[in-house]
């Protein structure tokens, strides 16, 4: 990947390192690096200032056994900013987009009940006069994304120092549904605000011992019932142009088309979805062209695609799970 002006490569793999790791000691990135715990700490800092980087806790809606949904709703153009910025106000939505020319609000949901979803489906959208259509997709099945941090794809550690850090990083999570215990949603709210947060702040904020706080923590990431993702403006690393992908593929294709895009380096996201195209995707290029060279090159050669649908991330009004190409 290609320096900028302000950040290079060391940046980068303090980034592919805190994907791996959003906990991780500076002195444990330090000693893979090579390099000072204050040069690591200085340019977090500076990484966080310049350039938005925050490590979350983030729910993974798959892993609780909870349904997530994808809604595209067609606007008014005068309207769709103030549904945009309605959605991005609800708790029970992960992102929400502009694309399309400022006329479509694209939003991932994670409601926690039924009543949660048809509460804003039928009860506040419905009711929405300058919404002119909506669409529903429930997801699937996720190929990429989530957990699976997009910067390591691009592979600025080596395999070496990826697998020093993932060695000391929480053990993957069995198969199977998982759960957050009432008593531990202070936790997962404070990882949710910032999963950096230290073991005394933690502890301070849930009333807990520090040894119940570390072992809580502990089995929450294990468990896999929370995830620590990081975000970031992919922009100042060179990566200017973002889009979200509709894809309508062969049924028959459709889990080999998907798996295929999960290794491309340009996709963020990609996903099985209900609806009449058959996978969605987030994609993140240096420029329109390489994103031109990406829909009729890797993607578009691909056996059983038999149709691309794109549109660009205008502005992002919410977004805690996905890197930030845009302002």
């Amino acid at each position: 990947m290609a320096e900028t002006e302000v950040f290079d490569e060391l940046d980068l793999k303090l980034l592919h390192a805190l994907e791996i790791d959003g906990r991780a000691p500076f002195s444990r990135i330090a000693a893979v690096l090579g390099v000072s715990d204050q040069t690591v700490a200085r340019r977090f800092r500076r990484l966080r200032a310049e350039a938005g980087l925050r490590v979350l806790g983030v729910r993974d809606s798959a892993r609780l056994g909870r349904d997530q949904w994808m809604l595209r709703l067609r606007c008014t153009p005068d309207g769709a900013e103030s549904i945009a910025a309605a959605l991005a106000r609800r708790p029970d939505t992960a992102w929400v987009h502009l694309t399309s020319a400022g006329t479509e609000v694209v939003c991932m949901t994670h409601p926690r009940s039924p009543g949660d979803y048809d509460d804003l489906l039928f009860g506040k959208l419905l009711r929405t006069r300058k919404l002119i259509e909506i669409t529903a997709h429930q997801l699937l099945h996720r190929f990429y994304g989530g957990r699976t941090g997009w910067i390591g794809k691009h592979r600025p550690l080596t395999d070496e120092q990826a697998a020093a850090l993932r060695a000391a990083a929480p053990p993957t999570a069995p198969p199977g549904p998982t759960r957050i215990a009432p008593d531990d949603e202070p936790l997962v709210a404070a990882l949710k605000a910032d999963g950096r947060v230290t073991y005394p702040e933690l502890q301070r904020l849930t009333g807990r011992s520090e040894s119940s706080v570390k072992r809580r923590v502990a089995a929450l990431l294990g468990s896999g019932a929370v995830y620590l993702d990081t975000e970031y403006d992919t922009a100042r690393f060179g990566f200017t142009t973002a889009a979200m992908l509709w894809i309508t593929v062969a049924p028959g294709a459709l889990d080999a088309v998907g798996r295929a895009m999960a290794a491309h380096p340009e996709v963020a996201h990609v996903s099985a979805v209900t609806g009449s195209a058959h996978l969605m995707a987030s994609v993140l290029t240096r420029d329109t062209a390489e994103l031109y060279g990406y829909l009729s090159g890797s993607l578009g050669a691909l056996d059983g695609v038999r149709h691309i649908e794109s549109a660009p991330y205008l502005r992002r009004l919410k977004d805690l799970t996905y890197p930030r190409p845009l302002r």
